[in-house]
């Protein structure tokens, strides 16, 4: 734990190579379950070459490379790593050799389209934190049309729920009224089918194609393909 020109920040080096943000480094230093060379370790202290770091016990691995990660996730999948029921997970269709990423955020199961995998805590925690305000695009299809007043209480005002006010941007795809491109910087679970609930509608189809920089593409269902940071 020396001072050093090569040391590093305890919470950086926990968000470079354990896959949590420094935020959630912080916490779990908080709650000494962070430990440098067999000892104790405390907020901001630094961590050089040669240290042994470990986090509720389990060794940090230093040489870990950052990795990124863009996933189709088809309709019926689950954004876990333990089953939920009958349900499978993405784990399941995702090569073992990534099976340690974690998701930037989640889809819901009866959803389809980008997830974004990752061993990078930091960047995932400027992916979601609604301070980054990082735009998700997706194509809704609804149960019937929708009612222009409702398009403006949406779009203009928000729609109020249980865990807050919902304002959503929404434009038509076509002219049935059916089919919108909504965007949202929040992420909020089930927000977007629980605010036309709300309202009256159910949505039949929900599929992500763009999260902040990063877009789908013509990645097939089921596909993944590397990704770096943007």
């Amino acid at each position: 734990m020396s001072n050093d020109s090569d040391s590093i920040r305890l919470n950086k080096y926990l968000a470079l190579h354990a896959g949590i943000s420094r935020r959630e480094a912080d916490e779990f230093i908080d709650k000494n379950q962070v430990t440098i060379n067999g000892q104790i370790a405390k907020i901001g202290v630094q961590v050089s070459p040669g240290d042994e770091v470990r986090l509720r016990g389990n060794l940090i691995d230093d040489s870990t490379s950052m990795e990124y990660l863009l996933f189709h996730k088809p309709v019926g999948y689950v954004c876990s790593r333990r089953a939920q029921g009958s349900d499978p997970t993405i784990y399941d269709i995702i090569p073992g050799k990534y099976h340690s990423l974690k998701t930037v955020g989640r889809l819901d199961r009866d959803s389809s389209g980008l997830i974004l995998l990752t061993n990078d805590g930091d960047f995932s925690q400027s992916m979601t934190h609604p301070r980054y305000a990082k735009v998700k695009r997706y194509n809704v299809l609804l149960d019937k049309p929708l009612e222009p007043l409702h398009q403006q209480m949406i779009a203009d005002i928000g729609v109020n729920l249980d865990d807050g006010q919902s304002q959503l941007g929404l434009e038509r795809m076509d002219d049935s009224r059916a089919n919108w491109i909504v965007t949202m910087s929040e992420g909020r679970n089930r927000q977007i089918r629980r605010t036309f609930s709300a309202l009256g509608y159910v949505v039949s189809k929900l599929h992500r194609t763009d999260f902040g920089p990063y877009t789908i593409g013509e990645l097939a269902p089921g596909q993944i393909k590397i990704a770096s940071k943007l």
